[in-house]
């Protein structure tokens, strides 16, 4: 389909050598001379009453190639050429058929001119306003561009006048709400950044989920090792990935401050499977595991609760599972 499109790309760019009238008229007499001498190479095997039977076809591709203006000079000058030579002949009997051949001739030229004519207008019409078309394109992926940076900034901006404000707050429980919420307004305006997509294209989980990771663990400050299986490739619309990936950020933040609590490292594996419709993502660590009587309900803490919330949005649902070694939390969704 490419290849179509490139071979036909080269017909927007007729008629040729416009902005060069003289070159323009060389060659329209060049055309209209060697139809001259086409007909007469032609004529003595051609039958009587074609006196335009070279001229016409020149009047095709003089129009053709450089354009409405030189077809009606080829026109016109094959009239007259015809004429003189192989229609007016005063030393010869009148060829049958003349009449009705001069009138075709005229009656085709015109027609030929009128459709040439209308042909490039349209096609000018049509390559103006894919141009006019792709500048708005270019401008609506500035906006866009700026429109996100602008927002992940005044995110970013608003966790640190969050941070700022942990320095004036004395009580320990406080301060670790404060930190909660600057750290999940940080991951939000991540998540922006690595949204950018200003035709609204799918984003791989992989390549969403491993810097957002990263960031996270490099905010708790641990050095948690993690992976991503994504056999079927999963990918994720703009409306989908940021509650994903917030419940991912928060089941991963949630890992490492309860799981590695006490532990200096540990690991935690990111499974994604396609379900028909929907996909599940799960969250496993090696870390101390679920507390025998763990309800999510009323035990979990505020970032678990967001993700439970988050689910629910996505038409899905959000667990905690003890596992032998640690714990798994699992992502269930619907969405397409």
């Amino acid at each position: 389909m490419e290849m179509a499109h490139g071979d036909i790309r080269w017909l927007e760019t007729l008629p040729f050598l416009q902005g060069k009238p003289w070159l323009q008229l060389v060659l329209t007499l060049a055309i209209t001379g060697a139809a001259l001498l086409g007909r007469f190479v032609l004529g003595p095997h051609l039958p009587p009453g074609l006196p335009y039977a070279t001229f016409f076809p020149a009047v095709i591709v003089t129009a053709f190639l450089l354009g409405v203006r030189a077809g009606l000079l080829a026109a016109v000058l094959g009239g007259i050429l015809g004429w003189i030579f192989f229609v007016h002949d005063p030393m010869a009997a009148p060829l049958p058929g003349t009449a009705p051949s001069v009138f075709l001739y005229v009656m085709a030229d015109v027609l030929i001119l009128l459709l040439f004519h209308w042909m490039q207008t349209t096609t000018a019409r049509l390559i103006e306003q894919r141009e006019h078309n792709h500048r708005l394109a270019e401008t609506r992926t500035l906006l866009f561009h700026e429109l996100q940076h602008r927002v992940s900034n005044n995110l970013q901006v608003a966790a640190g006048l969050l941070a700022l404000q942990k320095r004036h707050v004395g009580d320990a429980g406080a301060q670790h709400a404060l930190d909660e919420a600057v750290r999940r307004i940080a991951t939000i305006g991540r998540i922006s950044r690595q949204l950018y997509r200003p035709n609204g294209e799918a984003q791989g989980v992989r390549e969403l989920f491993e810097p957002l990771i990263t960031s996270v663990i490099e905010a708790n400050g641990k050095p948690v090792a993690f992976g991503i299986e994504d056999p079927d490739a999963l990918r994720l619309g703009a409306d989908a990935a940021v509650p994903v990936a917030l419940i991912v950020a928060e089941a991963v933040a949630n890992a490492i401050e309860h799981g590695f609590a006490d532990r200096e490292e540990g690991s935690i594996a990111i499974r994604c499977t396609k379900l028909e419709p929907g996909l599940v993502i799960e969250i496993e660590d090696n870390g101390a595991g679920l507390r025998d009587d763990f309800e999510l309900t009323r035990h979990a803490s505020l970032g678990l609760h967001i993700a439970a919330t988050l689910a629910g949005q996505l038409g899905g649902h959000f667990e905690m599972v003890q596992r032998p070694g640690g714990a798994l939390a699992r992502l269930v969704t619907y969405i397409d």
